[in-house]
């Protein structure tokens, strides 16, 4: 069972942690995966292993980290990898992969020009 993981840097303001569970939500509304679950690098909660964990008990074989960070940097490079190589020995079963930054995929220069244009 596929399940994917949005994950955020995470914040103490309510609204961010509102807007990520919103986005959650869409993604579930629009059968992205089987499983969808949000989760945080820090500041809030449920933090990435929390996250991994609800995805596996939900029956997860397999999750894909859906990173919410436009581009690389110490989190996406050196951070993340590393809380989920320690979520990987927990869950050795599960097959946990991580998803580019947002800001190499290769629409991005799509979506900023529609911003620009409707901004």
């Amino acid at each position: 069972m596929r399940a994917v993981l949005l994950i955020s840097h995470g914040s103490r303001y309510q609204k961010t942690v509102d807007e990520i569970a919103i986005l959650s939500n869409a993604l579930k509304e629009r059968k992205a995966a089987d499983i969808v679950e949000f989760a945080f690098l820090e500041l809030a909660a449920p933090s990435i292993p929390e996250g991994i964990d609800i995805c596996a008990e939900k029956g997860a074989t397999e999750i894909l980290i859906l990173l919410n960070f436009l581009n690389a940097g110490r989190h996406v490079d050196v951070d993340i990898p590393d809380i989920i190589e320690e979520s990987q020995k927990k869950h050795p079963g599960v097959s946990i992969r991580i998803s580019k930054p947002v800001g190499q995929h290769d629409r991005i220069v799509d979506l900023f020009l529609d911003i620009i244009k409707s901004s």
